[in-house]
């Protein structure tokens, strides 16, 4: 969603719903690498069936927040702000396993404001919705300074 400038952006609740977001084994290999964790519930989809509780390889809790933040930017773009900075996440709830395969994608809620001076602090909460799933895999409120 477009917000003509921060007090737009300040005027509502919810922010809207990105679109969806495939997490498929070779995003979560790309991750295992690029972090280090190779655990095999995340890398080996066949020790994953035979051996692990969801059938198949699982994304990294990581990975799923890491998504939020591709969430927040395709919802919300703010008119007149120039940069944003990332004061990381208050509270982080994983709910329920992501799949390799799934599609997810987040839905966003303004939770929290304070105007500073021309900008503002904000804190949104991201739900990581599966696609078909009845709980959220994740959900994460997040501190953001608007300028």
């Amino acid at each position: 969603m477009r917000f003509s400038g921060i007090d737009d952006l300040l005027a509502h609740d919810d922010l809207g719903v990105s679109d969806w977001h495939e997490v498929d084994q070779g995003r979560i290999d790309r991750f295992a690498e690029v972090t280090g964790d190779r655990q095999w519930i995340h890398v080996d989809p066949e020790r994953a069936r035979r051996e692990g509780p969801f059938g198949g390889t699982i994304a990294h809790g990581a990975l799923t927040l890491s998504l939020c933040m591709t969430f927040l930017t395709q919802v919300v773009q703010v008119d007149g702000v120039t940069f944003v900075v990332n004061g990381g996440f208050d509270r982080v709830r994983f709910q329920a396993p992501v799949r390799a395969g799934d599609r997810l994608r987040g839905s966003v809620r303004l939770v929290q404001s304070r105007r500073l001076g021309d900008g503002a602090r904000i804190v949104v909460r991201t739900r990581a919705e599966i696609d078909g799933g009845t709980k959220p895999a994740c959900i994460a409120d997040q501190v953001l300074a608007l300028y």
